[in-house]
């Protein structure tokens, strides 16, 4: 009876149809329309989550804008939004480019999908770059690759996700073999390693707690003449990138080909590709080298020839492994 009588005096006042909605809303006991709801999921050019991403919701009526963080699976949402005014919805996240969504405009109760495209890698690092020099450029990216791990914890610090990363000094070729070879994980990954030699019966060691260490000494010994030779003294002297450089896009296949080849192709410090000298040699010079300490038993070239090919072999498995695996696994620890 009432919405008649509201109606009446609309039709005899001239009132436009929406401010007497508006007026009627204030009567007493007026119903209040149903809120709304806007969710959507933030993802990257390969369709991986983009966790912590900040989305800020902004509209005419809104006195400030609400932002909330993307969780782990880039999901967020938007509660008790009022319907019939107009929003948009701004995401940005480190190291991509923002976006900024349409207008949107809710009907009472609407739950609203919102359509996010993948972010784009952010383009400005070349402007926001301009006066520094490309050491400088290449010690802020080592310094984030430092902080990469795998599920938080295993090194990934040999990895560059920047296909267009500024090329390594000497100095920083050392300091990142020096961060993996000294880095705790790598003891407690060796520490594994010889447990399970020693549980094979190989190399042909002694037993108990002295053939453990020296089958940890042995397993730390190729570890650390392999980063060393092939991920920073080589890569200085030829002037190579010692990075495995994600490539993410195109078909498997081409992924594929990129990860295994990686062993035998690399960028220049000229940004050419080229073959990869360096870690060949590591390979070959560490497999080389052990049979300076493994027991005579063991020595020879089928000792030689089985570290290098196992060597190479990881190598091309780990590669595919951050080309279609590790990358959403990894995490950047905040730095300090």
């Amino acid at each position: 009876m009432k919405w008649r009588v509201f109606a009446l005096i609309v039709c005899l006042c001239g009132l436009p149809i929406s401010r007497a909605q508006a007026q009627l809303s204030q009567l007493p006991n007026a119903p209040r329309p149903q809120t709304g709801i806007v969710v959507g999921t933030v993802i990257d050019v390969n369709g991986d989550p983009v966790p912590a991403a900040n989305v800020g919701l902004q509209g005419p009526i809104l006195e400030s804008s609400h932002t909330v963080v993307s969780n782990d699976n880039g999901f967020f949402e938007f509660n008790d939004l009022d319907p019939g005014n107009t929003y948009h919805i701004t995401i940005r996240a480190a190291g991509f480019a923002s976006w900024t969504s349409p207008d949107v405009t809710l009907q009472p109760g609407q739950y609203l999908i919102l359509a996010v495209p993948k972010l784009q890698i952010a383009k400005a690092l070349t402007t926001v770059n301009v006066g520094y020099s490309a050491e400088e450029i290449a010690t802020e990216q080592v310094k984030i690759e430092e902080h990469q791990r795998i599920f938080g914890i295993i090194p990934n610090f040999y990895v560059a996700y920047d296909q267009n990363a500024a090329p390594l000094t000497s100095k920083l070729k050392f300091q990142l073999a020096a961060k993996v070879a000294f880095d705790p994980v790598t003891f407690i990954g060796v520490g594994i390693a010889a447990g399970a030699e020693q549980a094979g019966g190989h190399p042909n060691y002694r037993e108990g707690a002295i053939g453990f260490a020296e089958r940890y000494g042995a397993a730390y010994a190729n570890g650390l003449t392999d980063i060393m030779i092939g991920g920073a003294i080589l890569p200085s002297l030829l002037h190579q990138d010692p990075r495995y450089f994600y490539q993410g896009t195109g078909t498997t296949k081409s992924r594929v080909v990129h990860a295994v080849t990686s062993p035998f192709v690399c960028k220049g410090d000229n940004g050419k590709w080229q073959p990869n000298y360096s870690t060949m040699g590591g390979d070959v010079a560490s497999a080389a080298i052990s049979n300076a300490y493994y027991p005579a038993s063991n020595r020879g070239v089928g000792l030689f020839l089985g570290n290098f090919l196992i060597g190479t072999g990881q190598r091309a498995a780990a590669n595919l492994a951050q080309e279609f695996v590790l990358r959403r696994l990894t995490k950047i620890k905040n730095q300090k």
